[in-house]
């Protein structure tokens, strides 16, 4: 009898997983040359084992998907503040502009395809018409930016624009407070790969690769807040999920192409758009589905 070796198995879950696996498909998989077993008792623990990593490779490839966009996010921001606290005083602002400028129009792009998802233009639009009034109504934006000064006088010392707690607040600020942390979370809690994290990782790995060379290693510590805030976020969006249909969903992503789109615009210094005024949408744009899908 022929055995099929550990990687093979490996590389058999991985390109089906979709399917479950059971201790006789990998009786059924194809042998390979190999090394002949000298007995009966020795090809059954063969398959024990082939099922047991087939088996851990499978509940890897769906259990351990939730919550890896807000991990790669965390990642990043470490990375990125390890470069700029050994190399990244030596980056010329010419390269630090074209990288933001490169991630802009991908966010661009990604915004764009978020809003062709839609199966009716109406629910977005509508939806993100009325929240951005609501949003200015309640001058979110307004007391998002208050906030954030509010937080800069409470931590920091006037003259003192190098200190730990500074390069802190100010990272975890822009790394923790918008649409895309909010929509990643849900998209991260859904299963699906996480573009919008991955996206936004991208960018906060170059960002905090600008703030520890400016403010010190204190912003390469806002992965913590990053994690604990998106970590809870995609907990939340867990549930928030849940309670979406399919067609709530694809329109949820729709309207949230308009608010990434809007990140886009304002990286790339077209026009300046008050994202936090943006955010209601995000609620309405479900609800609207709800009342009046057919």
């Amino acid at each position: 009898m022929q055995y099929m070796p550990q990687s093979y198995v490996l590389l058999l879950c991985v390109t089906n997983i979709s399917q479950p696996l059971t201790v006789n498909d990998a009786i059924r998989a194809p042998a390979l040359p190999s090394t002949t077993i000298p007995s009966e008792s020795s090809a059954r623990d063969v398959v024990a084992t082939t099922w047991t990593i087939a088996s851990a490779c499978q509940l890897a490839s769906v259990d351990l998907v939730r919550g890896l966009g807000t991990l790669i996010n965390t990642g990043t921001v470490l990375a990125g503040g390890s470069v700029g606290y050994f190399i990244g005083h030596r980056i010329p602002e010419n390269i630090r502009t074209i990288v933001v400028q490169v991630i802009g129009l991908a966010t661009l792009f990604m915004g764009i395809e978020n809003m062709l998802g839609t199966h009716n233009l109406v629910f977005p639009l509508v939806g993100m018409t009325v929240g951005a009034i609501v949003g200015e109504l309640l001058k979110i934006e307004d007391r998002l930016e208050s906030l954030g000064a509010w937080l800069k006088r409470k931590f920091t010392k006037e003259g003192d624009e190098g200190t730990f707690v500074q390069g802190f607040v100010t990272a975890t600020l822009l790394f923790c407070i918008g649409p895309m942390t909010i929509l990643g979370a849900i998209e991260d809690a859904s299963g699906r790969t996480p573009q919008l994290y991955i996206i936004k990782g991208t960018l906060d790995g170059f960002m905090s690769i600008i703030f520890v060379a400016t403010y010190g290693i204190g912003a390469a510590f806002s992965a913590v807040s990053v994690f604990v805030v998106q970590g809870l976020l995609t907990l939340g969006g867990t549930g928030i999920d849940s309670l979406l249909d399919d067609r709530m969903r694809t329109e949820l992503f729709a309207a949230g192409g308009f608010c990434v789109l809007a990140i886009g615009l304002n990286l790339l210094e077209i026009k300046r758009i008050k994202l936090g005024s943006l955010l209601p949408g995000l609620i309405l744009t479900p609800v609207l589905v709800a009342l009046f899908a057919v």
